[in-house]
């Protein structure tokens, strides 16, 4: 039923896989953050938003860059793969500044406890290191179709949690 909303998520998924099979990076071991996925235009945003909100059993959308963004956690875990499940999309609103690809954009992996080690292992092969504030930094490798993968101590549902908000039902901001 997502399928309907973000499209052939599993074809995504093995795909970034297979990309970063080719950077020596095996995401085997670890769960999946969240799988994000960009809006192309506001409205579209809020149809996605309000559609995806029906498999769900929370939302925490807030502001970010002056645009709302959300957090969904949907009622049911769903299968990417063989090892790996996600209950938690993160679905951004339009592009701010061009480049970025709309659809299915990034998938996030939780290193955990193993972060640091994680960057130094790999950081001949990692694009970058991103500040998402004080309690998400992921590491992240962008590919050359512009989609990502991004690398968190923490999983997506902890950082919302760990900054105080909680998945406790439909929240949402006003939109611009």
């Amino acid at each position: 039923m997502l399928e309907i909303f973000i499209g052939d998520y599993p074809s995504f998924f093995s795909s970034q896989k297979r990309l970063l099979e080719t950077t020596g990076i095996d995401v085997t071991p670890y769960p999946v953050s969240h799988l994000a996925f960009r809006a192309r235009v506001h409205n579209e945003y809020l149809e996605l938003r309000d559609g995806i909100e029906t498999l769900c059993r929370a939302n925490v959308e807030n502001q970010w860059s002056g645009r709302p963004i959300s957090k969904l956690l949907l009622q049911e875990p769903v299968q990417l793969d063989n090892r790996h499940h996600v209950d938690l999309i993160e679905l951004i609103p339009p592009a701010h500044q061009p480049g970025y690809p709309m659809g299915l954009e990034h998938v996030g992996f939780v290193v955990g406890d193993e972060f640091e080690e994680f960057g130094r292992r790999h950081r001949d092969v990692l694009t970058g290191q991103q500040d998402q504030g004080p309690i998400n930094q992921p590491y992240i490798i962008t590919f050359r179709n512009g989609r990502s993968v991004k690398f968190h101590r923490y999983s997506l549902q902890e950082v919302v949690e760990k900054e105080g908000r909680t998945f406790d039902g439909f929240h949402h901001v006003d939109s611009p």
